[in-house]
């Protein structure tokens, strides 16, 4: 029996719906797709946006946070620290040999002879000598003398470098009243012992800095450019102030140190606290141990890790002569 035309409609439109109903539903579909993956670009997008901000806030953070080092028992910008040695360095420039003998009652004097009659400069024949924050020019004067009083060397030469005009002005003027002026042995120059590229690689013999490398910023940098200018066989040599090993000394060294030297400085060179920054510096040098092995690790070779090693203590360790050969 043939169905019905009603019955065929009726399964024709049924159909025709569920194939719409199918298609919207599928259109549907693909619309919330779209818009899922839409969303996630943008949610995508935010993120990282978000995450490079982040990480550019934390690198704007990072470099606005100056390096900060001691000047004396305070910690200040890294690039602060030169402007305000030369400060203090201006203020005593005048007085700083008198000061020297009135705070060391003339210590310092037999100090700095050991320091130089320890290189025997001029004893292998002329030799070209650099010293560094030297600016007074007693170290310098003192290498001339022996050199020409022992080995009769009357060629051996000097290049006094300091930082500080004021320091070498003092310098210029002690070695006008000497033979030493007005001839090649010795020359003046103002410059940074962190960075001295007016001196040509291999130049020199003997290095010596005295009382000098705790004041400036970087003494690894003050260290690698001492390995450069040096000749190999050449002679890294430092006077410094140090640690006391004693504890009765050191107790009573530090009592001396902090209650007499700045009045001292008031009295005689109307100026306390440069002195103050003196005294403090002083105990923020590292210790033998630690600078002899900064030596090390600038290229230099050193003695043995002890007194009358790598380095000398004078008076107990008040000061220290260390040294260091370029290889």
């Amino acid at each position: 029996m043939a169905p019905d035309l009603d019955d065929q409609n009726l399964a024709f439109r049924t159909v025709t719906r569920s194939s719409l109903t199918t298609s919207t539903m599928l259109r549907s579909g693909s619309r919330l797709c779209t818009q899922i993956s839409r969303s996630s670009r943008c949610l995508a997008r935010l993120n990282s946006t978000q995450a490079s901000h982040a990480a550019n806030s934390s690198s704007s953070s990072s470099t606005q946070e100056p390096r900060t080092v001691s000047f004396g028992f305070r910690t200040v910008p890294e690039d602060a620290k030169e402007s305000l040695v030369k400060e203090v360095f201006n203020s005593v420039a005048s007085k700083y040999d008198l000061m020297n003998d009135a705070t060391s009652f003339g210590v310092h004097r037999l100090w700095k002879d050991t320091f130089v009659s320890s290189l025997r400069p001029g004893r292998r024949g002329p030799q070209k000598c650099i010293d560094v924050a030297g600016g007074t020019g007693d170290i310098a004067l003192r290498i001339l003398d022996y050199a020409r009083e022992k080995y009769a060397d009357r060629e051996t030469t000097v290049d006094i470098v300091d930082i500080n005009a004021e320091m070498l002005k003092e310098g210029y003027r002690r070695f006008k009243k000497t033979m030493y002026h007005n001839t090649p042995q010795v020359a003046f120059h103002e410059g940074n012992a962190q960075l001295m590229s007016q001196f040509p690689d291999n130049t020199y013999d003997i290095y010596t800095i005295a009382f000098g490398i705790r004041n400036c910023t970087s003494i690894p940098d003050v260290l690698k450019e001492a390995h450069r200018i040096l000749k190999p066989g050449g002679t890294f040599a430092c006077l410094e102030f140090s640690r006391v090993g004693n504890p009765l000394l050191s107790t009573l060294y530090d009592q001396y140190s902090f209650s007499v030297i700045p009045l001292m400085g008031t009295v005689l060179a109307g100026d306390r606290d440069s002195y103050q920054y003196l005294v403090e510096s002083i105990r923020k040098f590292p210790p033998q141990q630690e600078f002899a092995q900064m030596i090390r690790d600038a290229g230099f070779a050193t003695g043995k890790d002890e007194d009358g090693g790598a380095w000398t203590d004078l008076w107990g360790g008040i000061a220290s002569i260390h040294k260091g050969v370029k290889l």
